[in-house]
């Protein structure tokens, strides 16, 4: 019985090791959004126990009556987690290119009385927005599926107000993990300096802010 329970972990974890490899390669060479029939499956308790919802809401520097933008919000989870932090003072617009995920994060928000959240859909590299209209800015694990980060890292800093945030949280095995000095290195020269960081190496938020 020991060795069927081995053998049977030891395929699993070999088919989830192909997994990653396959997609990150694929996506070296074409970028894609995260399907929307994904988001029950990325969605789950482990992740939540990883990257619980609330706590993300704190370490992304949200604050009572801020103006927050989430870009790719998946099921919603964390975008209601953010509007709770906010408060009904303040407001959360979740964007993305997908409109069935903003259907997903959108019946969420209803469902759980979520009245402060927007959805949007709209394009990182052209966001729709006025310069100096967010207090703070965060995704997680979404950085990796933009073509062109250092393009929408011009646009975020565009549209945060002078001293805002943004901020990254991403986890391990997600298959676009980048390492943190590698994110550091891409968000730094578009205008922001690290401000903190929480974590470990598997599961990290990084906090930047506007200089």
């Amino acid at each position: 019985m020991f060795r069927k329970i081995t053998h049977f972990l030891g395929c699993f974890l070999l088919f989830v090791a192909a997994y990653l490899t396959f997609v990150r390669i694929l996506r070296r060479f074409y970028k894609f959004p995260m399907p929307h029939f994904m988001a029950p499956i990325i969605d789950n308790p482990l992740r939540r126990k990883f990257q619980p919802p609330d706590l993300l809401a704190v370490r992304h520097g949200l604050q009572p009556g801020m103006t927050a933008l989430e870009v790719g919000p998946g099921s919603g989870r964390y975008t209601v987690a953010a509007a709770r932090r906010v408060g009904a003072g303040g407001k959360v617009i979740a964007i993305d290119i997908e409109p069935r995920m903003l259907e997903k994060t959108a019946c969420r928000a209803e469902a759980e009385g979520a009245i402060n959240i927007e959805t949007r859909l709209a394009n990182v590299h052209a966001l729709p927005f006025d310069s100096g209209m967010f207090d703070a800015i965060y995704m997680i694990t979404v950085i990796g599926e933009i073509p062109q980060p250092e393009k929408a890292a011009q646009e975020f800093q565009r549209v945060l107000k002078p001293g805002g945030t943004l901020a990254f949280s991403e986890l391990l095995p997600d298959p676009d993990y980048p390492l943190a000095g590698t994110l550091i290195r891409l968000i730094e020269p578009a205008g922001f300096r690290l401000k903190q960081r929480f974590g470990n190496f598997f599961a990290y938020t990084l906090l930047f802010e506007k200089e």
